[in-house]
């Protein structure tokens, strides 16, 4: 196996000799030896508080059998995505799923296991472990997600790491007609943005999609004046109605930042532009009412439109997995600099 990562610990099964894992008496005393996984043991010790997730995925990593591998939500965030974090929506931890061949592999705890072969062409070694490729880790959560809503998300936040475009997941779900949730993988791919910047975001756009009958809110286009000067970058803009949603997280009840989003607020309002923000525990709901208000102020504006979607010459567009990844890593460092995991 190739070196793992810096500060990552590879469990070991128990040696007699002590040498290369913990004796039998040792493996008995949780001080010692921890057990992670059915015959596998790492050092209690080495780590102080939680375990980090990236742990977890290496844990499991020693029962997937040749043929297999790690799949799904730890697979991505293997290959380094920041947005797939183990939990759930109560925050309670996600088993790390695997897929075997024809090997057996125990139930046990932290683990799940999935029949779902695959070639060897969608597997690569990343960092010592066996992974399922960004498109087939994608398709395996959406597939599996509780929801379309869900589905979406996943596959948004696949793309937000450019692990992803929609194109090679679509590619790939086309040809798993048979498998466990492709109608809802293939109604999330239809609903998909490649320029999400967080899960909050993909909720209000498919809220106000649902909500309203033909809207198609855009996420994270850049707005700018008719002299070409940048507005800014609301999180979502329905173009054809001249309304802005923008979610705000906890991160915007710091007093710089209320400051400048209501400045942004104001800009915004100059051009006639009618701003919803969804706070941080609002219930949709509420937001749907608001976006309903905005809509009806929209209408109503009298004035001509002083603003535009289209960017000025010499703009370099982020808005898509291929123009990220034709980026530099200088150009990636200074355009993509306000999008956080």
């Amino acid at each position: 196996m190739d070196e793992l990562r810096q500060g990552l610990v590879l469990p070991v099964r128990i040696d007699p000799t002590g040498r290369l894992g913990p004796t039998r008496s040792q493996a008995r005393n949780p001080r010692h030896w921890e057990r992670t996984s059915h015959g596998y043991y790492r050092p209690p010790g080495a780590f102080e508080g939680a375990v980090p997730v990236e742990q977890r995925i290496v844990d499991a990593s020693v029962v997937v059998p040749p043929g297999g591998a790690i799949t799904g939500w730890a697979a991505l965030r293997w290959l380094a995505n920041g947005w797939f974090d183990g939990t759930d929506a109560s925050g309670a931890q996600l088993p790390v799923p695997i897929l075997i061949s024809t090997h057996d592999v125990r139930p046990q705890p932290g683990i799940a296991v999935s029949g779902e072969g695959t070639g060897p062409d969608e597997i690569v070694v990343v960092d010592g472990l066996r992974v399922t490729s960004p498109a087939w880790s994608t398709s395996f959560v959406m597939r599996h997600a509780r929801s379309v809503q869900d589905a979406v998300i996943a596959l948004d936040m696949a793309a937000y790491s450019d692990l992803v475009s929609i194109k090679e997941v679509a590619d790939l779900v086309a040809g798993q007609s048979s498998w466990t949730g492709v109608p809802q993988a293939r109604g999330a791919v239809a609903l998909g943005s490649e320029n999400a910047w967080s899960p909050a975001e993909v909720r209000m756009r498919l809220l106000w999609q649902a909500a309203f009958e033909g809207a198609r809110p855009v996420a994270n286009l850049p707005l700018f004046d008719l002299h070409g000067r940048h507005l800014g970058t609301p999180d979502l803009v329905d173009v054809a109605a001249g309304v802005l949603g923008e979610y705000d997280s906890v991160l915007h009840l710091d007093s710089d930042r209320r400051r400048a989003d209501r400045s942004k607020d104001e800009l915004y309002a100059e051009h006639g532009l009618q701003v919803v923000r969804w706070l941080s525990g609002d219930h949709p709901g509420d937001v749907l009412a608001h976006l309903h208000a905005a809509h009806v102020r929209a209408a109503r504006w009298n004035g001509p439109r002083s603003w535009t979607a289209d960017p000025p010459p010499g703009w370099t567009s982020t808005a898509t997995v291929a123009a990220r990844r034709a980026l530099t890593a200088e150009q990636r460092s200074r355009f993509l600099r306000y999008r956080i995991a």
